[in-house]
């Protein structure tokens, strides 16, 4: 199930944005704190629907979500992950939306 208001929800929501707009190796200990992240998801799609240029957003650094959005160009991210979220939970297997928000 989609969530709008995810930000709340996500685990980074106490972290320092220091921790999560980093650069180089830095970027992989950002990208930790996405996993098992409840909304993950929907802030992902958020990242690459406004382009957002700066920052880790849903387990994706800029470079990697710079790749995604010329590979494959599309009008609306939230509906392509929306439809996925969909049809893994009509197949029984739903990305787990139960982490605890951690600190960084």
């Amino acid at each position: 199930m989609w969530v709008e208001d995810w930000a709340p929800r996500a685990a980074c929501k106490s972290a320092q944005p220091d921790q999560l707009f980093v650069k180089g190796a830095e970027q992989n200990k950002a990208k930790q704190v996405c996993q098992g992240c409840p909304v993950r998801t929907e802030c992902l799609a958020e990242a690459l629907d406004n382009q957002i240029e700066w920052g880790v957003w849903g387990g994706m650094t800029e470079r990697e979500r710079r790749a995604l959005l010329r590979r494959r160009p599309t009008a609306s991210w939230r509906s392509v992950l929306e439809t996925a979220m969909s049809q893994t939970a009509a197949q029984g297997s739903a990305p787990a939306k139960t982490a605890a928000p951690v600190n960084v």
